[in-house]
C-alpha cells in the first residue's frame, strides 16, 4: 500500500486502488470538484459558532452548552486530527461546572459545506458519546444521514491536499 493513502488505509483495497489510480492520473482533484461545487462562506469563529450551535440546537438540545467554537490552525499538524472537543470541569461553590469546546481545523475554511458539516457533527456527537462506538456513529448518521460517504470524501480530499497542496481554492500567488 502506498504511503500517499494514509487517510484511507482502513478502507477496502478496491477503493484504495481506485483512489490511487486517480491520484497517479492527477484526476483526484477534478473528481472532488465535480462532486462538490464551491466552498462555504463560514470564515470566522463567530460564524462557525453560530453554525455549530444551529446543528446542536436542532439535534442535541439537552446536551451541555458549548462555551467555545473556533477554527484552529494547529490541530492537523500537532494532533493529526481534523477537529477536537474538550471538556474542562471545575468546582464552583458546591457545583461542578463544565465547559465544552469545539475546535475545527482551519483546513476546513476553504472546503464545501458538507465537509465542514461532517467535522462539526463528529465533534458534536462527542458531547454525548465519548468513544467511536456504534452509538456514536448512529448519532452522527442521525444528524447527517450520509455521514460515512462524506467522511470518506473528506479523507480523499486530505489525500489530494497532501498530494497537490490545494483542491477547492488555488494557492495564493
Amino acid at each position: 500500500m502506498s504511503n500517499s493513502l494514509t487517510y484511507l488505509q482502513h478502507y477496502p483495497q478496491h477503493l484504495q486502488d481506485q483512489i490511487q489510480q486517480m491520484l497517479e492520473a492527477q484526476q483526484l482533484g477534478d473528481w472532488l470538484r465535480s462532486r462538490y461545487k464551491g466552498v462555504h462562506n463560514i470564515n470566522n469563529d463567530k460564524e462557525l459558532r453560530d453554525y455549530a450551535l444551529d446543528i446542536k440546537n436542532q439535534y442535541m438540545k439537552k446536551t451541555q452548552p458549548l462555551s467555545k467554537v473556533v477554527y484552529d490552525n494547529k490541530i492537523h499538524i500537532v494532533n493529526h486530527a481534523l477537529g477536537l472537543h474538550s471538556y474542562v470541569s471545575r468546582v464552583q461553590g458546591g457545583k461542578l461546572k463544565s465547559k465544552n469546546e469545539l475546535r475545527v481545523s482551519d483546513l476546513f475554511k476553504n472546503t464545501p459545506e458538507p465537509f465542514l458539516n461532517m467535522i462539526v457533527v463528529h465533534e458534536l456527537a462527542h458531547l454525548k458519546e465519548k468513544d467511536h462506538n456504534k452509538a456514536f456513529y448512529q448519532l452522527c448518521r442521525h444528524m447527517l444521514p450520509d455521514y460515512h460517504q462524506i467522511e470518506f470524501d473528506v479523507r480523499v480530499y486530505l489525500t489530494e491536499l497532501d498530494n497537490s497542496g490545494f483542491v477547492f481554492t488555488p494557492p495564493s500567488a
